[in-house]
């Protein structure tokens, strides 16, 4: 069986606002607490924000998939995720979001099915460019949703709203300083996966080797995804790993080398993972259910600090 992802077709939610510190914290612990928060008149109170930071606040929530979005009675509830709840429990992995891994793993997310933000996936597994402006990005947007949504009547405003967001989220700014403190306020700039040229019209992925993202977290996403293929299969190809939508490869912008290497790093800490070759074609191997392994390596890894 192969690797589906169900994508909504979910255009500029986000209110204009990219994620900002503190936000997924503040979501997860107020649906904690209530997880009838986000219907309710008092939301901008119990939150402290104005109304469209509530529904930017529960937008994130959902895409990245921290709270999980359901109907009761007429109401929108919002339950806190696993991940979730091992991340941000306040004795959880990393509950302030501290460690620029849990940036990671979040990134990742947004492309996990279902996906909440069509924009982020296509831009990063569909886009097939490595430099690009933000009218190249409309132009294949468009024809993307013409053709993943052939049904909707999405406005090309909506998509200029996320492609703008997107960029505002992961490019670090170095004009005017509003850009700068714009910029500082959004955790994702300092994952470096998206780089603008000194003009700043153009735009640059940044494959291979990133500094903030350890070869822990490769190996954990590259084990989960190869889960998803829900069959009984104990390998999974380098290639499909790098090259397929959805993948870490993708996801991460990585290169085989990269790719290679934190496989190679994470062999010699755990038992039960090989990097094997079959006829010229190199494959990911490992002994037990790639999801308890991912789980163990996460869990590992952030206990180790």
């Amino acid at each position: 069986m192969g690797h589906d992802v169900t994508i909504h077709a979910i255009f500029a939610r986000h209110q204009t606002f990219h994620p900002r510190f503190g936000w997924l914290k503040k979501g997860f612990d107020k649906a904690v607490a209530d997880n009838e928060v986000f219907s309710k008149e008092t939301a901008p109170v119990i939150l402290g924000v104005g109304k469209n930071m509530v529904k930017a606040i529960r937008y994130w929530c959902i895409a990245f998939n921290v709270l999980e979005e359901t109907r009761v009675n007429g109401k929108y509830v919002h339950i806190p995720s696993p991940f979730a709840e091992k991340l941000l429990m306040d004795d959880g992995w990393d509950p302030f979001i501290e460690d620029p891994s849990s940036i990671w793993l979040l990134h990742w997310n947004l492309f996990k099915s279902p996906c909440y933000a069509p924009a982020w996936y296509f831009t990063f597994n569909e886009l097939n460019r490595i430099d690009f402006s933000a009218d190249d990005l409309l132009y294949s947007m468009k024809e993307y949703k013409n053709r993943q949504f052939p049904d909707s009547n999405i406005a090309d405003s909506s998509l200029v709203k996320d492609i703008n967001c997107l960029l505002r989220m992961y490019v670090e700014k170095t004009g005017p300083k509003t850009l700068k403190e714009d910029s500082l306020d959004c955790p994702f700039t300092q994952l470096g996966i998206i780089n603008a040229y000194t003009d700043s019209k153009r735009f640059t992925f940044n494959f291979g080797n990133k500094q903030s993202l350890p070869p822990d977290i490769i190996v954990s996403t590259c084990l989960e995804y190869a889960a998803s293929f829900q069959n009984d299969a104990k390998f999974i190809s380098i290639s499909r790993l790098l090259y397929d939508a959805g993948s870490p490869g993708q996801a991460f912008k990585l290169t085989e080398n990269s790719l290679s290497g934190a496989i190679e790093t994470i062999l010699k800490k755990y038992k039960g993972l090989y990097l094997t070759d079959t006829a010229g074609m190199i494959q990911f191997a490992y002994d037990d259910d790639p999801l308890i392994i991912s789980e163990i390596i996460l869990n590992s890894y952030f206990k180790k600090g």
